[in-house]
Formats: structure tokens, C-alpha cells, sequence
């Protein structure tokens, strides 16, 4: 276990584009997240104490992960589920097991220019948290038919080809990967707290399918891809020709990026998490200690079953898709929801962080939360490392609904919770 980590001496290794903006640790990542694929042109320089003690670190096929586990103490009491929309910690004032993650992966070499390369991930979940990553088709019974508690996901599975002669690099990833933008990210050392922001909570979480990233410059990435649609395997009855489409720019020698998607456009007709959804993140480092992460979306689904009471003979909604509140005498209706989030992050030192988020959230029918409302949550986290192997994420979150009493199941307008989570690298 590696407490007092020694401090690393020499220059910094290669890499093609703008220096990483920030420091990790300890921040998840030294660069702004962009999805779909590795950060081209930036070497692989993590190493894990599994891997140390199996080889060394020698080799570029690595075995690693990290058990996580945390508690919460809710205002909601009222049993299963009703810290909800609160993610992860569904289930109030308990302790949980949240995610057991077993990562196979190789990176594919992306700072050399002359040859192709190759890499892969194959990641394997088990907990509480499986319930947010769960695709319909890939196990989803467990969820979607027995509702247990905790389950298993593979939540990742991928071949990654980099191909060097087109224009500064481009990455080909197959397979089922992390829906594209977003600040956050399901995999607890990725994520700048414990919990997700509403935001997040409702948003698609994977896809099935290929999506290709194209380097123009150190300014421009260009993004396009092609899936089943969000969190459902292709050979289900949900699954649904769908495009993908991404632009990011980068500049102040790094340290600003916007990040434009059309994370998932279809025809958009009601089926298990057919969302359609457009997406805007601004990352702006203000200085050597403080940046902050700003993302707006704009989603919706198309002829939603009417699940408000007003209408006879109503169309029951798909077991794990939830209906909406149409007017009086809509069989069905189109339901859309907006949200933005912001994230303040100071880094103290490379052992401590603080994190500050604000979250705006309007179900606009409650086809994604389950209420009609619109919701507010602010939280305060610190982050500290004990060496480079444990990270202690304690924070505090206060959060309200409007129009409607959506907390505790269906019974409270505000929710107040402290929570702490931990996670072990291995």
C-alpha cells in the first residue's frame, strides 16, 4: 500500500498538443473529459499497485480497479429509494457497498505518428451502483425484472484503433463505451464527488456502437458516431438506428474548452431510454489553483405514454421507462427536460481539493425523475488522498423541489444529506 508516495523528479514525459490544464491528483484527471476516446497525443503514464506487484509496471496491458464504499444521513427516512432523484446514495442513512470495478485495458499508443496502434477495455462492475449503468440486454433482468440491490455490469467492453495519417490522429472506437460528453462519470474515481448532480442522474449513460475522433489541430476534435441508441444492447426491441456528433475547441494553450454534442438523435419515438439530447460544457481554468466546469442540456422523447390520471383506457408505459404528465386527453405527449450544472474546483495541494456544484434541473412532464417540478441542489465536497492508493470524498447536499414534493418518496419538497464515500486503488 503505497502511503508516502515518492515524489516523481525529471521532466514531464512527451506529449503532441497544450499541456494537461490541471493536476492529477488531485483532481480524477489532468485533462478535461471528452469522451469516446483517449486523449490523443497524451502518453500513458499511470501505473497501479496490482500491476507493480505483478510486473512491475512493465507491461502496456494493465489490470487494475478499486473497491468503493460509502454511507449517507438523509432528512428522507421513509426506506428503499428515497434519497431519489439523489444518486448514487439511493437509499438513505445506510451504508453501502456503491462499486467493485475490475478494469482489463491497453492504450493504444496516440503520441507517435507512424504506425497504427491498438488498445481495449473490458470493465467489470458489481454493487449498488449497477443500477445507473444497467443497459436493457446486457443482465438487465437484475434490475428491470428482480430489482435487486446490487448486481452485476460490464459496463465497458471496446477495441480502440488509432490510426496516425489522418490529420493529427485518429481513435475508432467499437464496441459498448461511455455515452460521449458530460463533466461526470459513472466510475467513482472519474468523478469529482461522491455523488452526481441531477443533472447527471437522468442523463443516457452508455452506448453500443462506433464512434470515431478525428485531431484536426491542438484547437479542434471532431466527433461522429453510430449506436443503437442509449443504454440498450442492439438486439433488443428498443434499440434504434441513432447518430452521434461532436465538436470540441480548445484554447488559451489549453486551458479553456467548449464542448459541443448531439449525443443521441434519432427519431426520437418512446422506447427505453430513447433520449434525444443536445449538450453544451465549458471548462475554463481561472488559474494555477482554481477551475471551474459548466454544462447545459436540452433532451426529450417523442409520443411518451400519459401516466397523469386525465386521459381513459391509458397506454401503460415500458417496465424501466417512465411515462409523463401530458394535458387532459393526451393518450401521449412529447416530453422534454432542460438542466445545467456547474462545478467550482480548488486544489489546496496534490493530497486535497475542495468541490462546489450547483444544479438546475426542470422535468418539464416528469418523464425522468418521476415528478413534475423543477429542482435545485447546491453541494460543498473535499477530497483527500492518503497516498496515491486511498481517496476520502466527505461532502454536504441540499437540494429542493418546486412544484412538487419529490423527495422521500413523494412526501418532502427539501432533502438534507452529509455523506462520505471511500475509495481503495488496487
Amino acid at each position: 500500500m503505497d502511503w508516502h508516495p515518492a515524489e516523481l523528479a525529471g521532466p514531464d514525459p512527451v506529449r503532441r498538443g497544450y499541456p494537461a490544464p490541471l493536476d492529477s491528483p488531485p483532481f480524477p484527471s489532468s485533462d478535461y473529459s471528452v469522451g469516446g476516446t483517449p486523449v490523443i497525443g497524451a502518453p500513458d503514464t499511470q501505473t497501479y499497485p496490482l500491476m507493480q506487484a505483478i510486473n512491475g509496471n512493465q507491461s502496456r496491458v494493465k489490470v487494475y480497479g478499486w473497491l468503493n464504499g460509502g454511507f449517507n444521513a438523509s432528512t428522507s427516512n421513509k426506506g428503499t429509494g428515497a434519497n431519489a432523484p439523489a444518486s448514487y446514495y439511493v437509499n438513505p442513512n445506510r451504508m453501502t457497498g456503491d462499486q467493485q470495478v475490475l478494469y482489463v485495458e491497453r492504450l493504444p499508443n496516440s503520441v507517435q505518428t507512424e504506425h497504427l496502434d491498438w488498445g481495449f477495455r473490458f470493465a467489470q462492475l458489481y454493487g449498488q451502483d449497477y443500477r445507473y449503468t444497467t443497459a436493457k440486454g446486457y443482465l438487465s433482468d437484475q434490475l428491470l425484472v428482480h430489482n435487486r440491490q446490487n448486481g452485476y455490469d460490464p459496463v465497458m467492453f471496446y477495441f480502440d484503433l488509432y490510426v496516425p495519417h489522418i490529420a493529427e490522429g485518429m481513435n475508432i472506437r467499437v464496441g459498448r463505451y461511455i455515452s460521449l460528453p458530460d463533466i461526470e462519470a459513472q466510475l467513482a474515481p472519474n468523478n469529482y464527488t461522491y455523488s452526481h448532480s441531477l443533472l447527471y442522474t437522468v442523463d443516457p449513460y452508455t452506448q453500443t456502437g462506433i464512434v470515431a475522433s478525428i485531431k484536426l489541430s491542438n484547437h479542434w476534435l471532431l466527433q461522429a458516431g453510430f449506436s443503437g441508441g442509449d443504454d440498450v444492447a442492439p438486439w433488443t426491441k428498443d434499440a434504434t438506428p441513432t447518430g452521434t456528433a461532436c465538436v470540441d475547441y480548445t484554447w488559451h494553450k489549453g486551458g479553456d474548452a467548449l464542448y459541443t454534442c448531439a449525443n443521441s438523435f434519432n427519431k426520437g419515438k418512446y422506447a427505453y431510454n430513447s433520449l434525444q439530447g443536445y449538450y453544451e460544457t465549458w471548462y475554463h481554468k481561472i488559474n494555477a489553483k482554481w477551475h471551474t466546469d459548466t454544462e447545459f442540456w436540452y433532451m426529450y422523447e417523442r409520443d411518451v405514454p400519459n401516466i397523469a390520471g386525465n386521459v381513459t383506457k391509458p397506454i401503460a408505459p415500458e417496465v424501466g421507462a417512465n411515462g409523463a404528465f401530458c394535458h387532459p386527453g393526451q393518450h401521449l405527449c412529447y416530453a422534454p427536460e432542460y438542466a445545467i450544472t456547474n462545478y467550482v474546483e480548488r486544489e489546496i495541494n496534490t493530497h486535497n481539493y475542495l468541490s462546489f456544484r450547483a444544479d438546475y434541473l426542470d422535468d418539464i412532464r416528469g418523464q425522468r425523475t418521476g415528478y413534475q417540478t423543477r429542482y435545485s441542489e447546491h453541494l460543498i465536497s473535499y477530497g483527500h488522498w492518503v497516498g496515491s492508493t486511498i481517496l476520502l470524498r466527505p461532502e454536504v447536499r441540499l437540494e429542493h423541489s418546486y412544484q412538487a414534493a419529490a423527495y422521500d418518496l413523494g412526501t418532502k419538497k427539501t432533502q438534507f444529506v452529509i455523506a462520505a464515500d471511500l475509495i481503495y486503488h488496487f
